[in-house]
């Protein structure tokens, strides 16, 4: 692991920038150093025309937000942010996947990376019972119609002196080694963009495709679980699936509660 943080090398704009179809189709990356916020940077790219799959990834991202307006800040060139322009031609009802979806294809990518990862419900990805990567989903109108922004912040190259809360992990303090950020990053969005074209040409039968295979990654499911919601209110119960829409299936004292994502403010382990 790195312990000098100057030594970390930068991302490579050129190998990224030109990277073959044939290893990540239909996508298109740009390597800014430092920026507020990738997904305000992606917005931006999106109104003024950007096409399905531009990704702008930054070395150092100085006012990153997460789901109900959270901050975070991580050292330059300890982590991968980065935001996808998408513009989905599915029905709105199924927008509420992509969250699910991108979540999913982290995992799946650091699986294949040899990283002992997981999904919690409904937008992080887990190493053992820490965060090492979250996901921030934003709908916008442009004038060629609806886009979402994928933002992406994943902990690489962090120690565990660097990382911002104790429930949070990196992949150089999982493994021991500091894995090369351009690696994961290739890895990351050939994962996404292949669960992404999926999705879109899966029709009706992909809810149910995409709830069995995401609940099959799903820490969270199987779980005795408190759901905080916005009122003040939490329910608790055991999480027992994910819904063709998404939705976590909580069966508590009251009966089958089924929770989307928007409707929830956190999703903990109940106390024992």
């Amino acid at each position: 692991m790195t312990s000098d943080p100057a030594a970390r090398p930068p991302l490579d704009k050129t190998r990224l920038a030109g990277l073959a179809p044939d290893v990540v189709p239909d996508v298109h990356i740009l390597v800014v150093d430092e920026v507020p916020s990738t997904n305000a940077l992606a917005v931006e790219r999106a109104h003024a025309g950007a096409a399905d799959g531009f990704v702008v990834v930054a070395e150092h991202q100085s006012q990153g937000r997460g789901r109900l307006d959270r901050t975070w800040e991580t050292p330059r060139g300890t982590a991968l942010t980065f935001s996808m322009v998408l513009r989905p031609s599915v029905p709105t009802r199924s927008w509420p996947w992509l969250p699910l979806l991108t979540g999913y294809a982290v995992d799946k990518a650091l699986k294949a990376l040899g990283y002992d990862a997981g999904v919690k419900w409904p937008n992080d990805v887990l190493i053992g019972d820490r965060k090492v990567a979250g996901i921030l989903i934003e709908r916008i109108e442009t004038s060629e119609g609806p886009a979402a922004v994928v933002g992406v912040g994943l902990n690489v190259g962090m120690r565990e002196d660097e990382l911002p809360v104790p429930t949070a992990t990196s992949l150089a303090v999982a493994s021991g080694t500091e894995p090369d950020r351009n690696v994961v990053l290739v890895a990351v969005l050939s994962t996404l963009r292949e669960a992404y074209d999926a999705w879109q040409a899966g029709g009706d039968a992909t809810g149910l495709r995409l709830a069995e295979s995401y609940a099959a990654a799903c820490v969270t499911v199987g779980q005795d679980v408190r759901v905080d919601l916005p009122d003040g209110s939490a329910l608790t119960g055991r999480a027992t699936g994910i819904d063709p829409s998404g939705r976590l299936v909580v069966e508590g004292p009251g009966g089958t509660t089924y929770v989307a994502a928007g409707d929830v403010i956190h999703v903990r382990a109940a106390e024992q």
